[in-house]
């Protein structure tokens, strides 16, 4: 979620499919083989993507339905420490007979998921929906959701590691799933789609209302799902093959979803990532906890259609900032955790020096649009205040439906690494030269880069270039830093400038022959927020 307190608005359903299934409870088979363990099952049904795309299109052709548990008295009881005590029951876990896919645990309803989803079996072309039985968790006695009858359904589930003693993969509310990535560290999360982030209306948060999982046998960490998207303004069909690699840990999703609109959509996100950024290095001023850094992404990472690399450091402003970076047929994009330094986080706790990154990569053409980055005020580590997303230039129209396919890389970095200089490090501070009168409204900016075409670079060899919105740009050089880290070239300049209204930055280093030797940094400063100006 991008604010905790948006959870309240994420839209429930009516699913007609789901209800079919549910109708056939009592002829469901109690008998429990091996992969599906304790597991109650309804009777099987046909399946294919298509017939996915084919209820995605009929919800579409329909007026939107939403319909919350009807148990919600019962529910709101469930608050987050009744939650966490309820626990799946490992002996009830699909596929944990060693045969292939992973251990799959369901997820119990609560207070702050209370939209129900089916979820089903697939095998050789027939599913069945795994039916909500109590017995399949363990609940302390007096618990609330002792007082809840049977199929009730499930609020997601998660894909555990062989031992079930940690997962991989998590769905869970609205159309939100997160990977542990090859760190097995929790962060970020991704969506089904966006729609209407940062707009004058309010957001829109389409659920994720039934899954079918699949798995290929002989095939540990490999699991296939498929899920049905509905709300007010689309329904959609979405397969996702979920690969955890068995040697690097990280985990790739090959996602191909069919989107049907109900409505015109002003602003549709595509493959959007939410994250958090408090704090970093970068804006000291922000950091009022007692650890240096808290984030769990620092920056934004393109490889734009022409081939350009770019790097944005987040920010935490002071209003709610949409910045577009147009671009047409994208080769990559995502929220990344550079700094993997644990003395620069200083937390043993939540280790966000371990939180995965999370790169899009875009399969075929997208035409032309723009990566869109949103980012929020917060003053405290639990808000996802940061939104990246794609958006097409072409309008999303009713009866129109789109498609899309991209994979998703959790993993320390992205996928595609550059021989360029990437950006490791942005500083900022007081301008002017020391022993002398500090210009008035001087900012220094301190970047540091890394990589195989700077390693090994010398004063003078590479020359900054610079542009800025407005203000003027002083005392600009680039030299290789002599202690420390080797192979760290850093580029400095001052800015002089007047005024609280934000300043968009550029900056990449090139050689005597005009070639790029870095990435491209981009950077927003905040002036009122930086308050350099005023020291």
């Amino acid at each position: 979620m991008v604010q905790p307190t948006r959870r309240d608005a994420m839209l429930t359903f009516l699913s007609a499919y789901a209800a079919v299934s549910l109708s056939g409870a009592g002829l469901a088979s109690a008998a429990a083989s091996a992969e599906t363990a304790g597991l109650v099952l309804a009777p099987p049904e046909p399946f294919s993507f298509d017939r996915i795309k084919a209820l995605a299109a009929d919800k579409a052709s329909r007026p939107f339905v939403s319909d919350r548990s009807p148990h919600g008295a019962i529910l709101d009881k469930i608050d987050y420490d009744n939650f966490q005590s309820i626990v799946f029951r490992k002996d009830h876990a699909l596929w944990a007979d060693g045969k292939g896919g992973d251990p799959i645990q369901l997820f119990h309803l609560g207070k702050y998921f209370q939209e129900p989803a089916s979820v089903h079996v697939v095998d050789d072309g027939q599913s069945r929906e795994i039916l909500y039985r109590r017995d399949a968790f363990d609940m302390p006695k007096g618990h609330p959701a002792l007082e809840l009858p049977d199929d009730i359904g499930f609020a997601g589930f998660r894909i555990e590691m062989p031992s079930q003693t940690s997962d991989w993969l998590a769905f869970l509310g609205a159309s939100y799933f997160r990977s542990s990535g090859s760190q097995d560290q929790y962060g970020l999360s991704a969506r089904g789609i966006a729609i209407n982030t940062a707009m004058p209306e309010p957001e829109e948060f389409p659920r994720f209302t039934g899954f079918w999982l699949e798995r290929v046998l002989g095939q540990d960490g490999r699991v296939i799902v498929y899920c049905l998207l509905d709300g007010p303004s689309l329904a959609g069909a979405y397969r996702m093959d979920c690969i955890k690699d068995p040697v690097t840990k990280a985990v790739v999703m090959d996602i191909d979803c069919k989107l049907f609109p109900r409505r015109q959509i002003a602003r549709l996100g595509v493959a959007p990532l939410t994250s958090m950024y408090w704090y970093s290095e970068t804006m000291r001023s922000q950091a009022i906890d007692w650890r240096p850094e808290v984030h769990d992404s620092d920056g934004l990472g393109m490889w734009t259609g022409s081939g350009e690399r770019i790097w944005r450091p987040l920010n935490n402003p002071t209003s709610v900032m949409t910045n577009s970076f147009q671009d047409a047929d994208p080769r990559g994009f995502g929220l990344l955790q550079r700094d993997r330094n644990f003395d620069h986080f200083q937390d043993d706790g939540v280790f966000y020096d371990r939180r995965p990154s999370v790169w899009v990569e875009p399969k075929g053409a997208w035409g032309k649009g723009a990566v869109q980055l949103v980012e929020i005020p917060t003053d405290r580590e639990i808000d996802d205040n940061i939104v990246l997303y794609w958006v097409p230039n072409e309008p999303v129209l009713a009866g129109r439906p789109l498609e899309f396919g991209y994979k998703l890389h959790w993993d320390r970095d992205e996928p595609t690494p550059t021989d360029l200089g990437r950006v490791q490090s942005t500083f900022h501070g007081v301008g002017g030269i020391p022993g002398q009168p500090r210009p008035d409204g001087a900012v220094r900016f301190t970047v540091d880069f890394t990589g195989p075409k700077v390693a090994e670079l010398k004063r003078g060899d590479g020359k900054p270039e610079i542009t800025v919105s407005r203000g003027t740009v002083t005392l600009a050089d680039a030299y290789p830093v002599v202690a420390g880290e080797k192979g760290v070239y850093r580029v400095f300049f001052d800015l002089v400038s007047q005024g609280d209204e934000p300043i968009d930055m550029r900056m990449f280093v090139r050689d005597k022959d005009g070639a790029a030797l870095t990435e491209t940094w981009l950077y927003q400063f905040f002036p009122k927020l930086g308050h350099v100006a005023k020291l």
